[in-house]
């Protein structure tokens, strides 16, 4: 196989379990030897098809026995320049039997790419070394971008946080390091994790997110179903909090199956499970979903919030959207070098497949709205969940970390192995259910089918402590992680410009922008607006949507549907409070639960709504400032403060950022009275620049000279 450039790519000694080992779908920052197993190696294939192992040249790892220079290797990712890369290695393995010790992933940098060089390979200064670091790639200014699993502000002792699920160790998001000076910064704050984040070209940070915003299961089992789990609640998040006897859970609704909690009500009850895709800019302003895109545009099917006749079913044909194919999780995007705002990405399920599955592709340029974008797929539909007994006909495997090059070829991990029902093997001799290779994927009868191998099989045979058992393997390595060894442009440093309406509120108010935001930021808060929460986008019928501001004109009423008002918007903020194993020997780590805002530094005016919310004005806007570094979400309610319309999703604001929406639901093309996205100058934010200025300090009188 000739290519017109150098792919590098990773070993990976296989792995028979999937669930928070190297290859999962979430939970894969873990570097513990039995989930990510030493003997892999960092390798470069040349267009003519000989293959360097650059570890081993660069003196690194090695065969046989795994022991403490022993490693394993994830997800490099090249420079602008082509010329060096970054990528995470964990070094060591426990020397002896019954020997258990911490492991991190860290991020290090290769030079000597060449066919004819030697690798040199050095790890990067300042990055937090008690913490794993994975998902590493340079930004436009030469910062190193990566994940991790830090605290989000550093303490100790809410290490890990676990995620909404499992409420198994996760990282806790986007992080950005100067290596020369030591400058870390954290871009956003993801409760459940996020994966797989690169820059595309037109500046954006795409990622995949894990959204998870649902009560705990874990809780509900405890509560209601005799579990052993052990949850409960800590006071606060400070180190020596105390441990309460308690599980309170405020927001959002429960979970359809705490029907002890859902009678008497009309509520239908929330379960939120998805891998969407996200972005950001460099500096961690402007997060959301990509060009907006969600439910509505993915799916096919899920319920209404409430069990009112005004509310509907969502059924994806009865919506005007370009989409027609479903997808469900969309992991491991990639940009297609050719195609601007072309991306590559691969809908697996969250389980049993180590993150393979079918790869679709999709268009979504900055400028185009989510409800036309429309999904291809690559392979068939099958090739995404078979996993046992007979395959059906057009299943050619599964499918991960599809990379597009430039020369227009399209390269895969592929196994056309599938076998759930296959034997693992034993814990000393393991034995994979799967053999991922890459391949080069060809165009047939309408999909695309595996070509020929990137290498005729690299093998390995390593022995290891798994640290009770001594574990032995031999075989062929899987292949990971390929990406393509290039000089690109650097696309502009992206950022979000203030819009005209907010921009007219700020020049009536006679308030700087810059000088507001330089305020927030020696606070760490941000701001944001919303101009009007009556506004939701069309295709949204599942929560409340003929809404009218109490007490004003200010309305979007369509049909005869009951009719709901909304004065406050009440916000919650994330806290690391629920932890597991019982009060009397809790286990390390805690989960975020949805609390009232009660930052500390945040300072909005008062109002009669419920904890932690702020008026919507008589124009349907609204503004609060909120903490920034920490996940965000709100609702909606009526005057007595009953939710009306919840958030779905979980939201970080940096330091001295102005974040304006539309409207509740973002508008998308048109809203539910096929208006355009509404465009008022909220009044909201006027109150607020108002509020803020009689807080700052008159200047000093000026002194009159004196003639002598």
């Amino acid at each position: 196989m000739q290519l017109r450039n150098p792919i590098l790519f990773v070993t990976q000694v296989p792995v028979p379990g999937d669930f928070t080992a190297v290859a999962s779908t979430f939970g894969n920052q873990n570097a513990a030897v039995a989930e990510a197993p030493r003997g892999g190696d960092l390798w470069i294939r040349y267009p003519d098809g000989t293959l360097k192992n650059l570890t081993r040249a660069a003196g690194f790892g090695g065969d046989g026995m795994q022991g403490a220079t022993s490693i394993a290797v994830r997800e490099p990712s090249v420079h602008w320049s082509g010329t060096k890369a970054l990528f995470s290695m964990v070094i060591g393995a426990p020397t002896r039997r019954y020997v258990w010790e911490t492991y991190r992933w860290q991020i290090y940098e290769i030079t000597g790419l060449g066919e004819h060089d030697t690798p040199a390979i050095h790890k990067i200064a300042n990055q937090p070394a008690e913490y794993n670091n994975v998902s590493p790639f340079y930004g436009t200014d030469d910062r190193i971008l990566f994940t991790s699993d830090r605290p989000r502000g550093g303490e100790a002792h809410l290490y890990p946080q676990l995620d909404e699920y499992e409420e198994a160790p996760t990282v806790t998001g986007l992080w950005s390091l100067d290596p020369e000076t030591g400058d870390l910064r954290m871009l956003n704050h993801a409760p459940s994790g996020l994966f797989s984040p690169s820059i595309d070209s037109f500046g954006r940070i795409v990622f995949t997110r894990w959204d998870h915003l649902q009560r705990d299961q874990q809780a509900d089992s405890d509560a209601v179903e005799g579990g052993s789990y052990g949850t409960f609640d800590y006071a606060d998040e400070s180190a020596n909090a105390a441990r309460l006897n308690d599980r309170v859970e405020v927001f959002p609704e429960p979970r359809s199956s705490r029907t002890d909690l859902l009678n008497g009500t009309n509520l239908q009850g929330v379960s939120i499970n998805h891998f969407f895709p996200w972005e950001i800019n460099e500096d961690g302003t402007s997060e959301e979903t990509l060009n907006h895109v969600g439910r509505h545009e993915l799916f096919s099917y899920f319920d209404r919030s409430m069990n009112d006749a005004g509310l509907s079913e969502f059924y994806d044909v009865n919506v005007d959207r370009a989409n027609a194919n479903v997808v469900e999780n969309l992991l491991q995007l990639r940009e297609d070098p050719a195609h601007p705002g072309v991306y590559f990405g691969v809908d697996a399920p969250e389980f049993y497949t180590h993150a393979a599955g079918q790869i679709v592709r999709f268009s979504a340029p900055p400028s185009l709205p989510a409800d036309r974008i429309a999904v291809e797929y690559i392979t068939p539909r099958s090739t995404r969940d078979f996993a046992d007994g007979t395959p059906p006909a057009d299943a050619t495997g599964h499918y991960r970390e599809p990379l597009p090059l430039t020369d227009g070829t399209l390269l895969a991990v592929q196994t056309s192995e599938m076998r759930a029902d296959a034997n693992d093997g034993t814990r000393t001799a393991p034995q994979s259910r799967y053999a991922f290779r890459i391949r080069t994927l060809a165009a047939q009868g309408g999909t695309y089918v595996p070509g020929e191998t990137l290498t005729s099989g690299i093998q390995g045979n390593v022995s290891y402590w798994d640290p009770d058992e001594l574990v032995t393997w031999s075989g062929t390595m899987w292949e990971l992680s390929p990406v393509e060894v290039r000089a690109r442009p650097r696309p502009a440093r992206r950022t979000t410009p203030l819009e005209e309406p907010e921009a007219r509120v700020f020049r009536e108010e006679g308030v700087d922008p810059a000088a507001f935001r330089a305020s927030l930021a020696q606070h760490d808060l941000a701001v944001i607006v919303s101009r009007n929460v009556t506004a939701r986008d069309l295709a949204d019928k599942q929560q409340p949507y003929n809404l009218r501001v109490t007490g004003s004109a200010t309305q979007k009423i369509t049909g005869t549907s009951k009719i709901f008002d909304v004065a406050h918007l009440q916000l919650f903020q994330a806290d690391q409070l629920r932890g597991l194993g019982g009060t009397a020997s809790p286990r390390a780590g805690r989960r975020v639960l949805a609390r009232p805002m009660h930052d500390p530094a945040v300072k909005n005016a008062p109002t009669s709504g419920p904890a932690g919310s702020v008026q919507v004005a008589a124009d349907g806007s609204v503004a609060a400032f909120v903490p920034a570094h920490r996940a965000m979400s709100w609702q909606l309610t009526d005057p007595a403060g009953t939710p009306v319309v919840r958030e779905r999703y979980w939201l970080t604001f940096q330091p001295g950022e102005v974040r304006v929406c539309g409207a509740c639901h973002g508008v998308n093309t048109h809203d539910q009275l096929g208006a355009p996205p509404p465009q008022n100058a909220p009044e909201a934010l006027r109150a607020l620049l108002r509020a803020w200025k009689s807080t700052q300090a008159p200047a000093p009188p000026r002194r009159r000279a004196v003639r002598k």
